[in-house]
């Protein structure tokens, strides 16, 4: 038991670390080359990222449950024939993903680019798309490796591989655009180009990384393969494949939600706001939602990530033991504790958005403004994550695919009349209403699946975002009064408010939750440690 939660400790930390190191880069790669040449970045990203989500979001936790049920059975040979079998598999699938989205950049390009009066070419959109495509080549193949490690217990060679991967793509993305930009003095989208084939070198990195892990674990892989024990039945390689997609389709499917949903704003999003007359700054729009404003958002989210992972295998016990009572606890804490965490730290978005980003890119209203109303669909992509995860744990995976697809159908109807109505804001709400909907399915399949009701939860949610609200009269107070002796006119004066402001609204949050006792109950025993230092019985 406690290997198995070192290893997912290892796999949280890499994650983590993999995603934070995924949101910090672009704040640089953004002052080398500029808000109008990043939204070219992005262009490459969304359609790459559905078919990176394909690869990665299922197939090594799929893997490493079907090699280690089989290893369990003491029956190695079944999962070295997956991994030889997979291994090729993997390869036509790389080379067909790279062929398939190098076909299909121009029809993309001219379905995002609907106008002259727009910042990119057709030409430039199917290029960066091109040269993101070179990844595709390795990821899969990379992925499969990864879930194979996993199925032995070994973790490392993932979350050291993730961590690699990055450090090298990001090294490559950021040395390569400022040697474009700044030394050869290049075009942006040359530097752009160079910027998304980075993910191609990444995955390399990552491959070498891997290999000189199966080398060292080989003599362990072939000395248990040398005792496996025979199966009755030899399993046909169709039957391995059928069970391996029953694993991976439900958790591809959580990985690709955010990226489905950006896909429908990519392709209507343009068209739409150049029927209205808003052709020159469309792409500049788009940026800062689908892009800019995003990489701030999702980052309350990535704690409910962290949480849900954590989740699934103490939902999995408790409903596989039939003990439903600590199962429905488990729940009252999981969204306790989630909105506990995404609430206030929406709240605080939203208040210091004009700070946060100028520190992070520069003064603007209208990117304030996008991050402003943009902000609390944060609290609906963390309940997704954590819902999604208490219907694995229940083994109702196939009610994520439903949900899922239904709330993507939802922005796709939704979409095009609400930007025609309320611009960036009608995209924002277009969302927000479909992950509604994804979330209300996904909540309404668990509670009726286990009678679940709990009158103390709608309470104490009430009470957290009357806590976030005084929070935010906090905040808005002391911001006001900065405002009577210090203007927000450069970056440095931006980070004080940020600084001051934040720490006030951690402080008042903070404290009236410890002194009403939720902190404790909610984040355990360190927490009522601290508390009891502080006088807080």
């Amino acid at each position: 038991m406690s290997s198995l939660m070192k290893g997912t400790a290892i796999l949280t930390v890499g994650l983590f670390l993999s995603k934070v190191l995924g949101l910090v880069y672009i704040f640089p790669f953004y002052a080398i080359v500029g808000e109008e040449n990043i939204g070219l970045y992005q262009y490459a990203y969304i359609p790459y990222n559905i078919m990176l989500s394909i690869a990665l979001s299922g197939l090594p936790l799929a893997v490493s449950k079907f090699v280690s049920k089989y290893n369990a059975l003491g029956d190695y040979e079944t999962g070295r024939r997956l991994l030889r079998s997979s291994t090729k598999m993997m390869i036509l699938t790389g080379i067909g993903g790279f062929l398939l989205l190098n076909l299909l950049s121009t029809p993309i390009a001219h379905i995002v680019i609907s106008d002259d009066e727009q910042i990119y070419s057709v030409g430039e959109v199917a290029d960066v798309i091109q040269w993101v495509s070179f990844a595709l080549l390795v990821v899969p193949f990379m992925s499969l490796i990864r879930g194979f490690f996993q199925g032995y217990g070994h973790y490392l060679p993932t979350s050291v591989s993730q961590l690699i991967e990055q450090i090298a793509r990001i090294v490559i993305l950021l040395g390569g655009a400022f040697i474009v930009i700044v030394l050869l003095k290049g075009t942006p989208a040359t530097a752009i180009n160079f910027a998304v084939f980075a993910a191609f070198i990444g995955a390399i990195a990552s491959l070498f990384v891997l290999q000189y892990y199966w080398k060292k674990h080989k003599p362990e892989f072939d000395n248990k393969l040398a005792v496996s024990v025979a199966s009755e039945e030899r399993v046909p390689l169709s039957s391995l494949y059928k069970e391996l997609l029953k694993y991976s389709i439900p958790i591809v499917f959580v990985g690709l939600a955010n990226p489905l949903f950006q896909l429908v704003d990519m392709l209507t999003f343009n068209s739409t706001m150049t029927s209205i007359g808003l052709a020159k700054v469309t792409d500049t729009y788009f940026t800062m939602l689908n892009f800019l404003t995003h990489k701030i958002v999702i980052i309350p989210v990535m704690l409910a990530t962290g949480f849900s992972m954590a989740l699934i295998p103490t939902i999995t016990e408790y409903y596989t033991l039939g003990k439903l009572g600590s199962l429905r606890n488990a729940m009252d804490k999981t969204y306790q504790v989630l909105l506990f965490i995404t609430v206030p730290a929406t709240v605080g978005i939203m208040i210091l958005a004009p700070y946060i980003y100028q520190i992070l890119y520069e003064q603007s209203e209208m990117g304030t403004r996008v991050l402003v109303h943009y902000a609390p669909v944060a609290i609906l992509f963390a309940l997704f994550t954590v819902t999604a995860a208490l219907l694995q744990g229940i083994d109702y995976q196939k009610w994520i695919v439903f949900s899922l697809l239904t709330g993507v159908l939802v922005k796709l109807v939704l979409n095009i009349p609400l930007i025609k109505w309320l611009e960036v804001d009608g995209a924002i709400a277009a969302t927000a209403l479909g992950y509604g909907v994804t979330i209300a399915i996904n909540i309404v399949v668990i509670h009726k699946t286990l009678n679940y009701k709990s009158t103390m939860v709608k309470r104490r949610i009430l009470l957290i975002f009357i806590l976030s609200g005084i929070m935010a009269a906090g905040v808005a107070g002391v911001t006001a009064l900065l405002n009577t002796f210090l203007t927000a006119d450069s970056k440095m004066t931006a980070l004080i408010y940020c600084l001051v402001g934040a720490g006030v609204g951690t402080a008042i949050y903070g404290l009236i939750s410890l002194r009403l006792g939720l902190a404790q109950k909610l984040l355990g025993a360190k927490v009522l440690k601290i508390a009891n230092k502080l006088g807080f019985k």
